[in-house]
């Protein structure tokens, strides 16, 4: 059963318990047949904290079991401090739970990665060209689905000095990297300006700014031509294309001005890419690159005096450095620096299912990392926790509203040579991409895959934003700021946490003195700091102090439930009624009733029309209840969502 209701000595009580209690038994394992959320109120639960650890039930917060949840009222679930564990949900009560936990998001079309998540990206690109130096080896051989290799991931035998050599050289080829990377990024953001300063571009719009990657050895392409490299690629015209949509969709498209003529108003990535190009090529006189457009991306090629692989420049360099002092000859060479071995990263997106290949994965995960013992990591518990779910699936649609995998729950698959070595679970939903729970093999966990997922996911929201105009944002849970191990997810910047009581999005910026100060926080009252924070281009000092600081925490979880946290709910009958704050009640203050959806015995009425089902009695236990759940979901999800009583 998934949720325990409230205690009472009364008859009302008795009754619309045993409602609910059938409505559940009945429907709990059946399939959705519906196309409207359908949930349970389980009222205020206790449980001990997965954070601070407490001894007692510190842990506060509502909960819900879903037989059902359409995409938009989950979404706009998540806009009022809510999460899933499979299919119950919950929010926290801040004023009352030992943790507060404030949702967290970043605009993936602002998002500016730091430093150190260029060198997660750039770890990855040197494994899979296989120029990554690993100590500890792996044998990606032991799976029966993996290629075979002859030998382990690091079967070089050289010297300390020459090791010592290799990582400097490195060090000194990403500086390099990141160098051309930023400006590469400003020369684009430049032409952007100077096309909304001509009126080729609307003016009024603020346009996200221009990211530029690396383009790994292992998926450079040759040109047309067969002289050139692909180095680097920026989606730029994408999220252009993508906010353009959006905001010429709103009603204040009219007071856009446009001086382009009718074909020149083809606002598509295509279009928009080979625009920018155009003006990029004088770059390509003084960068030494050969720039070109390509189906919505703006493509950096070397030139033909510049082609060269990473691995060539490394070996190159290396040697010099190394010179004639070196024990290392060229008779040995090859026997101490053997051909590399190239690697395959795929990416597979899938719906969320069982797969017995990702639970014995998880398993791994949990046990190693997580030193869960084996009977806590059972395969009916997984499935309760990342496999089932209530989000009702939405199908691609051919106005280009709906992404091409759909909208509901997926699994994405990190696979490497065949070998699966990390999992994400995701929901995918009109307004975001919702991260709930990663899960990798303990042996890669020098590849940082946490924030490397983090980062595939962001850029997952970017390229799609041509799809789905509406999808905007990267959601990644809750921020603890009183839990250290939480602390790294405002690194990824411009990070904006949810206030608890207004549902307003507050720059983390403004919000980390606050919360320095105090646990719990009304962060829109201090919504206004934000106007100052909004003008600086750099990342804060605050920002990059986390970022130096979440080392070995970039794969921390939100903390999962257990089946008895899920079940447990508070009975006493004075606590039905939350005790809420002068300020909280003004702010929040009793919606009408009248229009809250309530199910029973299959069928969906208004609370108004319920007067002849229930005597008086009755009628204003349930209305104590409505009232509770109400303040908790708002007034609009209560009137869609189902309130189901059997």
């Amino acid at each position: 059963m998934p949720c325990r209701q409230w205690r009472s000595n009364g008859e009302a009580r008795s009754l619309i318990r045993r409602r609910k209690e059938s409505k559940m038994k009945n429907e709990a394992s059946s399939s959705n047949s519906r196309d409207d959320s359908v949930v349970v109120d389980c009222g205020r639960r206790r449980s001990s904290c997965g954070y601070c650890k407490s001894s007692g039930r510190t842990s506060i917060s509502h909960g819900l079991w879903a037989h059902s949840i359409t995409v938009n009222d989950y979404q706009d679930l998540l806009d009022r401090g809510w999460r899933r564990s499979g299919c119950f949900l919950y929010k926290p009560e801040m004023e009352r739970t030992c943790c507060p936990s404030y949702t967290i998001r970043v605009k993936a079309g602002d998002f500016v990665p730091s430093k150190d998540q260029h060198r997660v990206y750039r770890r990855m690109d040197r494994f899979l060209d296989g120029t990554l130096e690993v100590r500890n080896p792996i044998e990606l051989g032991d799976n029966p689905n993996t290629s075979k290799h002859t030998g382990s991931l690091s079967n070089h035998n050289v010297s300390s000095s020459a090791g010592n050599v290799s990582i400097f050289l490195s060090n000194k080829q990403e500086n390099k990297a990141e160098e051309v990377v930023h400006n590469l990024s400003d020369q684009i953001d430049k032409v952007v300006h100077t096309y909304i300063g001509s009126g080729e571009l609307p003016s009024g719009i603020q346009l996200p700014k221009a990211a530029v990657k690396k383009v790994s050895n292992a998926k450079r392409k040759l040109s047309v031509e067969g002289s050139e490299d692909l180095l680097y690629s920026s989606n730029i015209a994408f999220q252009i294309a993508a906010t353009l949509r959006q905001t010429q969709s709103s009603e204040d498209t009219q007071q856009l001005r446009m001086s382009h003529s009718a074909e020149e108003n083809d606002l598509s990535p295509k279009s928009i890419a080979e625009k920018l190009t155009c003006s990029l090529k004088k770059l390509a006189d003084s960068s030494g690159f050969s720039i070109r457009a390509c189906n919505g991306h703006i493509n950096f090629y070397s030139t033909a005096k510049n082609v060269s692989s990473d691995a060539d420049v490394q070996n190159g360099t290396l040697h010099k450095e190394l010179g004639s002092g070196s024990k290392i000859s060229s008779a040995n060479k090859s026997s101490e620096y053997p051909q590399v071995q190239k690697r395959k990263l795929e990416l597979r997106l899938k719906r969320s299912s069982f797969d017995p290949e990702e639970y014995a994965l998880y398993r791994r995960y949990q046990m190693k990392v997580h030193k869960d013992t084996p009977d806590r990591v059972t395969e009916s518990s997984y499935k309760r926790f990342l496999v089932d779910t209530p989000l009702l699936f939405v199908s691609p649609s051919a106005d280009g509203m709906v992404p091409t995998c759909g909208f509901g729950s997926f699994h994405q698959q990190y696979i490497i040579d065949g070998k699966l070595v990390a999992v994400g679970v995701i929901d995918i939903l009109p307004g975001c991409l919702s991260s709930k729970y990663l899960f990798w093999d303990p042996d890669y966990a020098f590849l940082s895959l946490g924030k490397y997922s983090a980062l595939q996911e962001i850029d997952w929201v970017k390229e799609n934003q041509a799809y789905s105009a509406g999808l905007q944002y990267y959601y990644m849970g809750y921020y603890i700021h009183s839990c250290s191990k939480m602390r790294y997810k405002a690194a990824y910047y411009p990070s904006e946490l949810l206030c608890p009581l207004r549902y307003q999005w507050v720059s983390f910026h403004t919000a980390r003195p606050l919360l320095d100060k105090k646990k719990y926080v009304i962060l829109s009252d201090f919504a206004s700091l934000q106007d100052v924070e909004s003008s600086k281009s750099c990342v804060p000092e605050s920002v990059m102090e986390l970022q130096h600081n979440d080392i070995g925490l970039e794969d921390t979880n939100d903390a999962p439930m257990d089946d008895e946290e899920m079940i447990e709910s508070e009975s006493s009958d004075d606590e039905l009624e939350p005790e809420i704050s002068g300020l909280a009640s003004a702010a929040i203050g009793d919606g009408d009733l009248s229009n809250v959806l309530v199910g029973l015995r299959g069928s969906r009425l208004r609370y108004k029309e319920l007067q002849r089902a229930f005597g008086t009695t009755e009628m204003n236990y349930l209305q104590t209840q409505l009232r509770s759940y109400q303040r908790v979901v708002g007034v609009g999800l209560s009137e869609r969502m189902v309130y189901s009583l059997g």
